[in-house]
């Protein structure tokens, strides 16, 4: 029955949303995309986001809207993660997990096709099935501004179960290699100004500061992919600014996401973390951990944009010139 309602809603949005709209409106319109049939595409003329409904919720694509456009997202039709619980595919792209990481949880398939409704004039919701294995149901909103690249993420996670879980929405975006995630350190200050720590810095047991795809400044932390280095590195931070960063080919890709000032966040206290192996680098945000009740939601909340022609030159201070203007919005509250 779910599945029958889930082709339905598609079928109506299709028939909603096929005329093109007027000027500084979203145009949504189904497309086959890396092989999946079913996806929506959201573009305002300067930018646009895939979203899937064969599976997810996924963001299989972000991108400016010219043709030949680059994907910022990475795509990864071919890679599988076999669980206990069957067959995982990464896709590449934009997901939400559930936080802290837990297997066989964190990589319940999610390969069942998701209802998706439209939401105003530019917006669209995909709601996953209900998953008894983890007791959850996920669904995102997804909102792309009228002009410009901005778009908003909702992730919602409602507790489906009979009891209580603790837990933290958790939005995981596999970028397209060959680029570089910027952390933003806390404002330097002297010890003679301030013998306070600034902030918790997580690491892995398989982190090595020495591997030189690290770069860590006063101002930054930078992380590079390198499609010939086969070993893992991870780190995370309790980020204050409340953004992110990735650089490929003079692309900027920021994320905005909160920070709760006295909240409990998962991994030792981390609102941000980066991830990469060989050419594969993920961007990963966090809300705090939470006890969800039967019935109750947790909610977390990205805001996405992109800016040409960002360079950035060879040393920090080159870097904090060229970025500056383009992450100094205020963090998300």
């Amino acid at each position: 029955m779910r599945l029958a309602m889930a082709w339905v809603a598609v079928a109506l949005l299709g028939a909603a949303l096929s005329s093109a709209p007027a000027q500084g409106e979203v145009k949504v319109e189904r497309i086959p995309y890396m092989g999946l049939p079913n996806c929506y595409r959201l573009s305002n003329g300067t930018a646009e986001v895939v979203v899937t409904t064969d599976v997810g919720p996924r963001i299989i694509r972000y991108a400016f809207a010219a043709e030949g456009a680059e994907n910022v997202l990475a795509e990864l039709p071919n890679d599988v993660v076999t669980t206990e619980w069957g067959d995982w595919k990464p896709w590449g792209g934009h997901r939400l997990w559930l936080a802290p990481e837990q297997k066989p949880r964190s990589y319940a398939p999610d390969n069942a096709p998701v209802t998706i409704e439209p939401v105003g004039g530019n917006a669209v919701r995909v709601t996953a099935p209900n998953d008894p294995r983890t007791g959850t149901r996920k669904e995102m909103l997804i909102t792309l501004d009228a002009a410009g690249t901005g778009l908003t993420i909702l992730h919602r996670v409602t507790n489906t179960g009979v009891w209580a879980i603790e837990a933290a929405p958790w939005a995981i975006t596999i970028v397209a290699g060959g680029g570089m995630t910027i952390l933003p350190q806390e404002p330097y200050r002297s010890h003679d100004d301030d013998v306070l720590p600034a902030r918790p810095m997580v690491l892995w047991s398989y982190t090595d500061f020495e591997d030189p795809r690290w770069t860590v400044g006063k101002k930054y932390i930078r992380l590079r992919s390198d499609e010939r280095a086969g070993t893992a590195q991870k780190a995370g931070a309790m980020n204050k600014q409340g953004w992110a960063a990735y650089l490929r080919k003079e692309i900027l890709f920021v994320k905005r996401f909160p920070y709760e000032e006295g909240a409990t966040y998962p991994d030792y206290g981390c609102n941000c973390e980066t991830f990469t192996k060989g050419s594969f680098m993920e961007i990963e945000t966090l809300a705090p951990l939470r006890s969800i009740a039967p019935g109750g939601t947790a909610e977390h909340t990205e805001q996405w944009s992109l800016a040409r022609n960002v360079r950035v030159g060879t040393t920090e201070a080159s870097l904090d010139a060229a970025i500056t203007p383009l992450v100094g919005a205020p963090a998300l509250r």
